[in-house]
Order: C-alpha cells, then structure tokens, then sequence
C-alpha cells in the first residue's frame, strides 16, 4: 500500500509589488482550497469485500472516533477508478486524525484550476460581420475533416463529454434542447452559477450555461449543426454530446469537482471526454491529472488543454492536461484571420494589424520608438532611461522578444505611455496575448518602416479608423503554432502536448442571450477540435477500448510537422510546444499501416535512454516499401540562468544524431517490420540553457503515405537545474526571503509575537519545478551541511521513477527525534507541497498584481503541520527543494536555505 500524502498547500501567490503586507499575504487566496482534502481509499478496503459498511462510512465513524470536525464535500465510488471522498477539516489540526484513518491511499490538497480564457474574443453581430472568417470551413481544410464529412462521417454514435462551463442547448445549432433525442442529451450542474471554485456549490440536473460562455462555444466546435446562418459545422455534428458543468459564471474549478464530473462523464458512457481547463502543473501527478489517465487506460479518450501561456516560455505545462495518459493539444493558428488597417501621414501603407476590433484611438498620434535598432533583441525589458519623455501623447512603438510582452508594457505605462504598436521579430501577424493594453501586433516590415522615419527625424502620424472595417485576410502564419500555446515539456519529460490543433480565431456557437455567436482564441478551442476528431475516429475505425487506448499515438504518427516560422529555410518548430504536429484526421482514419510507438522519451544526459525500437504493421492488402528518414526539429533553448526564456524560444540547428538500423523496410500484407533506432544528444550546445532537442523519424511511401515517430530530450542534467531563486528581484533582497508585517525584509535576528499580523512570513520564488518542497522549524544554531555538486546522487529509479514518499510529520509531536534525513534534525515542519509548478516569470513592480504567479508567500502563525503550537525560543526556518530526479531520502539531493533567527515571544 502506497502511504498518505500530505501535501499542506497553505502557500499564498504573491502579487508583484515593491512590497507586500502580512495582511495582503494573509487575504491572498490561494489555489488550494484552505483544508480541503482528497482522500482515496486503498482499493482492496474500497472494494468491500465481507464488510458490512463502505468505506466511506468507515471512514467517517474513524474521524468522528477522534473528535475531528469536517464537512463532506463529494463522495466517489467508482470502483476501478476512484473511491474516496473530499472533506474541509476546521483546522489543519485534524491532519492527526485524517493521516491515522485506516486504508487511506492518498492524501491530497483540493486545488482549483483556472479556465482557460481565450487570448482574443468577439461577438459576432450576424453573418455579415466584418470579423467573421471568410473561409468559415478552413479548420476542416486544414485537418482533412472536410474529407470526412464528404463520406458522411460526422460522428454519429459517439457521446462526446464536456467538461466546462455549462452549454446553451437552447442555440438552434446545438439542437435547441436538452435530453434524450436532443444532440445536448445528458449532463449534469455539479456547482451552480455562484461557484467560484472555492465556495459551497450548488448542483442541479439542469447543466445549462448563459452566463459565461465558453462550453457553448467548445460544444459547438465538436458538434455544431451546419444548418445555421454562418456555415459553420462542429467536427462531429452527428456526435451525441453531455455537459458537466464544473465552473460557475465566474472563477475556477476544484479538483474535487473535477474527478466528480469525471467519473460521472465515465459513468455515463461518454466515448470521449474533453476538459478545456487548468493551470500551471508540469507534472504528471496531480490529483485530477492521475484520474484521467486511469480513464484512458479504461479505454476513454481524454483531451485537455495544453495552456495559454506560451510567452512564459517552456516547462509551464497546464495540469491536468500535464496527465501521464491523456492528450494535451496545442493550438495553431487559422489560415483566415481578421485584421485591421491603420493609416500613415506618409502615404506609407496601411498597416495591418491583427485584432477584431478597431484600436480605440481616435486621433491622430505622433510615434516613438523605445529604441532606433530595429534588430534590438530586449527592446523596452528594461525600465526605459530617465530621458525618455512623457509617453502619454505618443503611439509608443517597439520591438517583440527577450522578455514578454506585459513586462515591456508595463515599462512603457511607467512612463505615460497608454497606446502603443509592437512590432514582430518573426515574418507576419499572429495570434498574441497583450493584456488589457491599448495595443496591436504588426509586421516586422511594417515596425521597421515607423522606427526608420522616426530615427531620421521625419514627422510621422498614425490614424486608426473607427469605421469597424475588418479584413479576413489569409493568414501567412496559418497553420503555424499560435504564440499563446503553452510550451512542454512536462518536468518529469513526458509530451506535452501531444498534438495540435486549430485554436487561433475559431468562430463558434455562443449562449443566445450573449450573442449567438463567437470568434474565440485558445487551445480551449484546439481541443475540443481534437475531441470532435476522436469521435470521427471512433465511428471509422471502430468504437472499441482498444481503438480509443491507441488514439494518441494514431493522431500522433499521422500528424503533419509544423515548421518554425514561414521562411523556407525555418527549423521544424520544436515538439515541445506542437508535440506530433498539426492533426489529419483523414490520414489517421484511412491509413492502413499503422507505427508504434507514437512518441519516443530520450530522457535528460543523466537518465539517457538512446535505443529505441520501432514497429511498423502493414495492415493493407499489398506489400508495402517504406522509406525511413531522420527529420530534426529546432533545439529550443529554454532557460537563462534562473529564469526561463520567454515564449517564442530561440531555436537552434544543433541537432540530434540517429543510427538506422535500415532505411528501407518491405513489409507483406498483416506483418510487422522492425527497426532500431539509436540516437544521440546534439552536440556543442550549451547545458546550462537546458536545450530541448526534438525530431521525428519519418517513414514513408512512393505513393505518399507518410508517418512518423517523434521524439524528444534534454541535452543537459535536470537535476542540475536550480529550484530555489536567489536573486535579488523583489524586496531588494536576496530570495528567500523573511519579511515582517510591514513589508521590510528581515536581514538579521527578529522577534515575533503572533499576535495579529505580527508573524513572519516567508517569500519565495521556485525557478524551476520540484517534486518537494518543504520548510521547517530548526534549531536557532543548525548549520546546512556542504556537500557541493559532486555529493548529489540521482534516484535508483531514474528521472522517471514515481516518486511519492511521505515525510511523516504528521504523525508526530515536536518534541521526537523525528529528523527526515540523519544529517539535519528538525523540530516540527511547517509547509510542504508535492509536485510544485514553477512559478511564473517576476513582473515588474509597475504591474500593480496583475499576475499573482510570479512569487509565493507563506505566513506562518505558529503551527506545525501535525497541529502543534511552537513554543518560545529561538529558531531559524529551513527550506529544501528536492531537485528533479533526485532522491527523497538523500540530504544532499535537495536545495537548502536557512533563514535568519526567528525569536518567537508570545505573550501567553
């Protein structure tokens, strides 16, 4: 039996400011769910077997045995997946009585994941508006379902399930209903239009949505009827659909609710569920990550979204899409996109600009430039100098690249600036996320052209016109990664995504009340894309488990390469932001040889796994040739030091070796040929940027079938990856950091009374992901063995090795000898978390807490995990972060930082 897992989530997201209150740390909120618990049974008790009572109940009378106060939240009892509940206890002092229950598996924090909000929205005014695509089938183009739907394969006999906000069956394209013989046949409210992730929910049968959004909208990219004003057609129109509402019109979703509407979805007899949610995880072991695997090992297909973070750069992968199993999609942009046109005193132009809208400006603005080098690789990073202007007059201008895009905003508003154009560093327009800025994207061309007349001195103004006029032009970049799609790959290296799918101004079905209709970007809508796409499948080749179980890898090996930009010479764009590549659905459903495997995991230098076997079945009725060739992605340099580098990430031709064992294969009809690969990491790049190094094997035909097998790597040690940040960045102080109730950091001895806000709190900033990190109360005298570099050993198991050990606090009393390792005993532990996301790149203090990711803040308030109160004395607070693939029982495995001394003086 695997032990509990106690991972107190009390840690706070710290708003980026110059300083910070105990208060404001305190009102924070969190995304855990302040004591709320996951509690799996073993599955052997959870089964029954002779006894009387469930498992629940027994649990319950166990609790109760131990006085301990706690409410119900959900109960789940599907037996070959998840039995357990989820509780609030009152206080963390009834961690005593949880961890001590019998015939516990798990332990875990509720945490809540965001949704996913779309990088662009507008809602469409009719058929004629300017914004709708003009081409509205190109999606179906671009993956070959247009193919399909000529066949009559529409997905009919698939019950697609949707995770999200709810749906509006009333829109006549999704059937204008609500049960059986409806399209929107089945579903369930499990939460309420109030819930915002962490309140009470409020469930009801009825799971309709007119009120947020954007399940209307996923459901109509799978399964919208054709018959409509706009000529649309969901990929699966014929496909039955059900929806779960987990979120209300505002907020997040819980894990609780999650596994909930997961297991409903599975009882149900959903073929295929999608879930276009989450928030930074990087891991394959959160808790709702690992029970929608468990689901596609039952033979369910479950795509979730990858992210829309792709300019906070790699190893930022969204939980639970982040899931060992499951098929995280990535986005590419539509091949037609809206655009407006801007006017130039010159006659020079007009300038595009991506956007559905008309930037609201509505005179005439005089540019400037942050900088006359139109090749500057870190234009306006930086606070801009002392003699810059006042901005507010100017349209500011400046280049794309080195940092992202709210950083460079924020520096420009630090100086007045409030309108503003930034130019690519990439040939064309894409789909980018700019905030809540007056600001557009443009061309490179048309950048360099503003900066070059205001370096000459010219006198140049630029107009907007307000006339709403909109331009569905072809789109250069379509069919390329959109810049908002969330790199991989997990820290634990698996892929992800998986694939890719269009994501970038998709138009699609809206809650009537709101409008109908909708053009929307995200992989929120890439993913439900791939949902649709699995329902084709299945109604193709076979509604089997074992057709749904080989899903991923069919779309993978048949997947289409998407390269790193439109110039002829551009590297295949790296996988760990396109995974296989763009879906065809066509060539996934009607190929007749099939390879395995579908992704191949190189590991990192120290874990190395280089050969590799391939399969390739020849399920036709003619004897087939194939053709195997190497073809390397770009190698994405993902870290700069402590930080990571910002999305899009540089790519490099330092490419990945591989030894064929042949070239060339013949394969008769219902045979298998065989063919090793050996590869090697790139030579001559540079570990310490942790390069992420990708290619597929391509394996085809003279008459143009082509397939392919990808894989993946890290031409450098995770473990050598630094987890704690120690730069000075915030507080001008060296992280991590104490600071007192006033904000001040503390440098030397202090003293605490624990009586309102006057506690310490600690600050921190992870760089990078870490399977633990914990803190605890320490003698005021401990001093952090040094055992350098060479003394850290990997795990026995490898970088891959599940890692799920307890440090067992709980269960104990300040006062034993409970050190975890035999070098530093420790008094009592105050904070632990399991599988901890990195955090987001530091924002500037000018942000005034637009992202609450970029720091972590713990007050603490005197007591240990296991409940206990700490008594007065003097210590100091010890901080470790198990470094990636390393050895939990292994001091020397783990960052550490020791804080000043703590003098606790409380009163009474």
């Amino acid at each position: 039996m695997r032990p509990a897992v106690l991972s107190i989530l009390s840690f706070l997201p710290l708003f980026a400011a110059a300083e910070v209150s105990v208060a404001a740390l305190k009102n924070i909120r969190s995304n855990a769910i302040p004591h709320s618990y996951l509690v799996e049974f073993d599955k052997a008790n959870a089964m029954g077997g002779k006894r009387s009572v469930s498992p629940h109940e027994e649990f319950y009378k166990h609790m109760d045995k131990h006085g301990a106060a706690y409410t119900v939240r959900q109960e789940y009892n599907e037996h070959d997946l998840y039995v357990g509940t989820a509780i609030t206890v009152s206080s963390e002092k009834e961690l005593v009585a949880l961890s001590k229950a019998p015939g516990i598996k798990a332990i875990t924090p509720i945490t809540t994941h965001p949704r996913l909000h779309p990088v662009s929205k507008h809602i469409v005014t009719g058929p004629e508006d300017p914004v709708v695509p003009k081409d509205v089938l190109s999606t179906h183009v671009m993956t070959g379902v247009d193919k399909l739907h000529e066949q009559g394969k529409l997905g009919e006999g698939i019950i697609v399930g949707i995770i999200d906000t709810g749906v509006d069956y009333t829109h006549p394209a999704l059937g204008g209903g609500y049960g059986a013989g409806y399209k929107i046949a089945m579903g369930y409210d499990f939460v309420g239009d109030s819930y915002n992730g962490t309140n009470t929910p409020m469930p009801d049968d009825d799971p309709l949505d007119q009120c947020a959004g954007h399940g209307t909208h996923v459901a109509g990219i799978i399964g919208a009827n054709p018959d409509n004003g706009f000529n649309i057609s969901g990929v699966a129109p014929k496909a039955t659909l059900a929806a779960y509402r987990g979120f209300g019109c505002t907020g997040s979703i819980g894990d609780d609710i999650i596994i909930k509407a997961l297991l409903r979805a599975y009882h149900d007899g959903c073929h295929v569920i999608t879930l276009s949610l989450g928030g930074a995880g990087a891991w394959t072991e959160s808790a709702s990550a690992i029970v929608a695997s468990r689901l596609t090992r039952k033979g369910k297909i479950v795509t979730i979204a990858a992210g829309n973070d792709g300019q906070d750069g790699a190893w930022y992968t969204s939980s639970p899409g982040s899931g060992m199993d499951v098929i995280a999609v990535g986005s590419v942009d539509n091949t037609i996109f809206p655009s407006q046109n801007a006017t130039v005193s010159t006659g020079f132009g007009p300038i595009t600009y991506y956007s559905a809208l008309p930037l609201n400006i509505t005179e005439p603005l005089p540019i400037y430039a942050t900088s006359t080098d139109t090749s500057v690789a870190d234009d306006a990073c930086s606070p801009l100098p002392e003699d810059t202007p006042d901005l507010s007059g100017y349209l500011v201008i400046f280049r794309r690249g080195a940092c992202n895009f709210t950083q460079k905003l924020a520096n420009i508003a630090a100086k007045g600036g409030k309108r503003s154009l930034v130019y690519n560093n990439l040939p064309g327009l894409q789909v980018v996320q700019l905030g809540n800025y007056t600001t557009a994207l443009i061309s490179e061309e048309d950048g360099a052209y503003l900066v070059n007349q205001f370096k000459a001195g010219h006198n140049v103004t630029v107009s907007f016109p307000q006339s709403s006029a909109s331009y569905g032009l072809p789109n250069p970049v379509g069919g390329l990664i959109s810049d908002f799609s969330t790199y991989g790959p997990n820290n634990d290296l698996y892929f992800k995504p998986a694939i890719a799918a269009p994501g970038g101004n998709i138009l699609s079905t809206w809650p009537v009340p709101l409008g109908g209709y909708a053009v929307l970007s995200g992989t929120s809508m890439a993913t439900p894309y791939v949902a649709g796409s699995a329902a084709l499948l299945l109604q193709t080749l076979g509604n089997t488990e074992d057709t749904a179980r080989r899903a991923r890898s069919i779309f993978e090996t048949t997947a289409v390469a998407v390269r790193s930009n439109i110039t002829e010479d551009s590297p295949v764009q790296t996988l760990a932001v396109q995974g296989a590549g763009l879906i065809n659905v066509y060539n996934a459903v009607y190929y007749d040889t099939v390879v395995t495997p579908g992704e191949i995991l190189l590991n990192d230098t120290a874990t190395f796994d280089g050969k590799h076997t391939i399969h390739i079945k020849n399920n036709g009725k003619k004897v087939q040739t194939y053709t195997l060739s190497h073809v390397p992605a770009g190698t994405a340099i993902t870290m700069n030091g402590i930080m990571p580098v910002p999305g899009p990430l540089p790519l490099t031709k330092q490419y990945a070796t591989i030894g064929l064992s042949q070239t060339t294969v013949t394969v008769p009809p219902g045979m298998t040929g065989i063919v090793t690969a050996k590869f090697q990491p790139p030579a001559g790049v540079d570990p310490k940027t942790f390069p992420v190094y990708s290619g597929q094997i391509r394996i085809s035909t003279v008459a143009g079938m082509s397939l392919s097998v990808s894989y993946m790597g890290v031409a450098a040690d995770m473990g050598d990856m630094q987890i704690f940040d120690d730069s000075t960045t915030f507080l001008n102080a060296t992280l991590p950091v104490i600071v007192n109730r006033a904000g001040i950091p503390q440098l030397g001895e202090a003293t605490y009374t624990f009586e309102g806000y006057d506690v310490p709190s600690i600050v921190y900033r992870l760089a990078a992901g870490t399977p633990v990190v914990r803190f605890d109360l320490v003698d005021a005298d401990c001093k952090i063995p040094d055992y350098g570099g060479a003394a850290r050993k990997r795990s026995g198991g490898g970088l891959f090795k599940r890692l799920r050990w307890l440090f067992a606090q709980v269960n104990k009393t300040h006062d034993e000898d409970d050190s975890s390792f035999d070098d530093i005993p420790v008094i009592g532990t105050i904070l632990e978390i399991d599988y901890a996301s990195r955090n987001g790149p530091p924002v500037a203090p000018s942000l005034n807490a637009s992202d609450t990711s970029s720091f972590t803040g713990l007050s603490w308030h005197g007591d240990f995990v296991n409940g206990d109160t700490v008594e007065n004395g003097s210590y100091r607070i010890l901080g470790r972060a198990l470094r990636i693939g390393g050895d939990p029982t292994r001091e020397d495995n783990y960052e550490a930082w020791l804080s000043p001394v703590i003098i606790v003086n409380k009163s009474s």
